[in-house]
C-alpha cells in the first residue's frame, strides 16, 4: 500500500489533514521526534502533539520496544483494520441503541392510541383522517421557529403527499427553519420523490437516506410530534403530542437514525470487507430473520420484484443455487 493511498483512505475514515500528515511523517521517519515533525511539516508544536494524542487514541501509535518512552506508528494496513474495527463496533452500538429507542417510542405512543378524537389528554390529540392531519400540520408549520425533523418511510411518496408538503416546507425554509428529512434508499430510484428531495436540499434543507426507517413521524422544534396511530395504514389518523417523555423518545430515535443516514447526492457506502451496499446488507438480514419477500420489500420501501432481483444478484455473487445455500455462504463470509 502506497503512503498517499493510505493517507487518502485514513482521511475518509475520519482523520483530519493534520493528523494524517503527522501519521505519514512518522511512517516516513519512525525515529524522528516532535521537533523533527514540526520542522518537516511546518506545524506548531501544539498541533503536532494534539495529532499524536489523536493517533494514540485510535491505536495508530504503539509504545516503542527499542526506545523507552518513544512511540512508533503501526503499519497502514493494520491502522486501517483498527479504524474499521472501531467503526464497526460503533455501528453495532448505534444499532442496539436504535432498537431500544424504537421499542420505547412505540410503547409510549401506544398508550395514547385509544384517545377519543377531538379531545386532548396530557398534551396529546388524536387526529382522524387525512384532512384533520393536514389541517394540524398547517398550524404546526406556521408555529415552528427553529427545526422540523421528518421520517418518511415507504420509499416513493405519493404525488398528493409531495404536493401537500411543498408549500409548508417552502414557507418554513423561507423563515430560516432547519428541515432535516429521512427517506429510504429506494427513493433514489423514484423520480418524483428524488426530485422533491433534491429541491429541498437546494432550497436549504438536509436530506439523508437509510435502507430501513422507523415509522413515519414529524417533530417540530423538538417539542411537538405527529405520528401515525397505525404505521401500517397512515390514512387512518395520527397522534399529535407534546408529552415530553414521548417527544424525547422520538427525538432520540430520529437522531440515532440520522447518524446512520447517507446524505442525498452521496454514493451509498459499501460495507467494509464485503462489497455490499447497505441496502443489500439489510436485505440479507431481513430474509435471514425469516421475513417474506413481501414483508422485506415493505421494510425497504421497494417492490417484491425488486427484492427478488436483488436476491437473485446476491445468489449469483455467492454462487448459490438456493436461498438456504446463499444464507450459509453469506454467514461464512461474515456478511450476516
Amino acid at each position: 500500500m502506497c503512503l498517499s493511498g493510505a493517507g487518502y483512505v485514513l482521511a475518509v475514515l475520519g482523520l483530519d489533514t493534520t493528523t494524517e500528515a503527522v501519521y505519514s511523517g512518522m511512517l516516513a521517519d519512525p525515529e524522528g521526534g516532535v521537533d523533527d515533525l514540526c520542522r518537516r511539516l511546518a506545524l506548531p508544536e501544539t498541533s503536532v502533539r494534539e495529532a499524536l494524542d489523536r493517533l494514540a487514541d485510535l491505536q495508530l501509535l504503539r509504545a516503542s520496544r527499542d526506545v523507552a518512552g518513544a512511540l512508533r506508528p503501526v503499519s497502514p494496513a493494520l491502522g486501517l483494520e483498527l479504524i474499521l474495527r472501531r467503526q464497526e463496533e460503533d455501528l453495532r452500538r448505534r444499532q442496539q441503541e436504535l432498537a431500544l429507542s424504537k421499542a420505547a417510542a412505540a410503547l409510549a405512543v401506544s398508550e395514547y392510541a385509544a384517545l377519543t378524537p377531538g379531545t386532548t389528554a396530557d398534551g396529546a390529540e388524536r387526529l382522524l383522517g387525512l384532512d384533520a392531519i393536514q389541517a394540524k400540520l398547517e398550524v404546526l408549520a406556521e408555529e415552528v421557529t427553529r427545526e422540523c425533523l421528518s421520517v418518511m418511510p415507504g420509499g416513493a411518496q405519493s404525488q398528493a403527499s409531495l404536493d401537500a408538503s411543498r408549500a409548508l416546507d417552502a414557507g418554513a425554509m423561507a423563515r430560516g427553519v432547519d428541515l432535516l428529512t429521512l427517506y429510504q434508499d429506494s427513493v433514489r430510484n423514484d423520480a418524483p420523490t428524488f426530485e422533491y428531495a433534491h429541491w429541498m436540499t437546494e432550497t436549504g434543507g438536509e436530506v439523508r437516506t437509510c435502507p430501513t426507517l422507523p415509522p413515519r413521524m414529524l417533530i417540530f422544534d423538538r417539542e411537538v410530534a405527529v405520528v401515525p396511530i397505525d404505521p401500517a395504514n397512515t390514512r387512518l389518523g395520527a397522534l399529535c403530542t407534546r408529552e415530553p417523555g414521548i417527544v424525547a423518545s422520538l427525538v432520540a430515535l430520529f437522531d440515532q437514525t440520522w447518524q446512520t443516514g447517507v446524505p442525498l447526492g452521496a454514493d451509498q457506502p459499501q460495507e467494509s470487507g464485503s462489497g455490499l451496499t447497505s441496502g443489500e446488507q439489510e436485505l440479507l438480514k431481513l430474509l435471514a430473520a425469516g421475513l417474506t419477500d413481501d414483508a422485506a420489500g415493505k421494510r425497504l420501501g421497494v417492490s417484491v420484484r425488486t427484492v427478488r432481483r436483488l436476491m437473485a444478484a446476491l445468489m449469483e455473487r455467492l454462487d448459490a443455487s438456493s436461498r438456504f445455500e446463499a444464507g450459509l455462504k453469506a454467514a461464512q463470509r461474515g456478511w450476516l
